[in-house]
C-alpha cells in the first residue's frame, strides 16, 4: 500500500510545473497558516487552474515528505558512475554531506515555506 501512495504522491508531484511549484512556494511564504483562505490565495497566485484542493493536497505532500526526512525515513540513493567511476566528484561531496545538511535543509524549508 505504501508503494501505491508513493505512485500517486510522486504522479502528482509530477502534474506541477517548475514554474508553478515556484510560485507555490513563494505564495506559502507570503500566505502563512494563519491567512484565512491561504489555499485559495496560494492556488489564485500559482495560476494555471489550480483548485485550492490540490494545493492543500501538495502543502500536505511537502509536509509529509519533510517530517519523513527529518525522521530519517528517506533512504540516501545509491548511484552507479559517481566519482571514481566516471562520474562527478562533487556527488560523492553531495551524497557524503546530504545526511549531516538534511535535518538543517528541512528545518529552512519549514521556516521559509512557514510549514506547521
Amino acid at each position: 500500500m505504501a508503494s501505491s501512495s508513493r505512485t500517486t504522491a510522486h504522479g502528482f508531484y509530477s502534474s506541477w510545473t517548475i514554474r508553478e511549484n515556484k510560485k507555490f512556494e513563494e505564495a506559502l511564504a507570503f500566505y502563512d497558516q494563519d491567512t484565512p483562505d491561504r489555499f485559495e490565495n496560494v492556488a489564485r497566485a500559482v495560476g494555471g487552474g489550480k483548485t485550492a484542493e490540490e494545493v492543500r493536497r501538495l502543502y500536505e505532500l511537502l509536509v509529509r515528505d519533510v517530517n519523513q526526512i527529518e525522521a530519517g525515513q528517506v533512504q540516501i540513493p545509491l548511484y552507479k558512475n559517481v566519482g571514481y567511476n566516471g562520474g562527478p566528484p562533487e556527488a560523492i561531496s553531495y551524497l557524503l554531506n546530504i545526511s549531516s545538511t538534511k535535518s538543517f535543509q528541512c528545518k529552512m524549508l519549514k521556516k521559509n515555506l512557514k510549514l506547521q
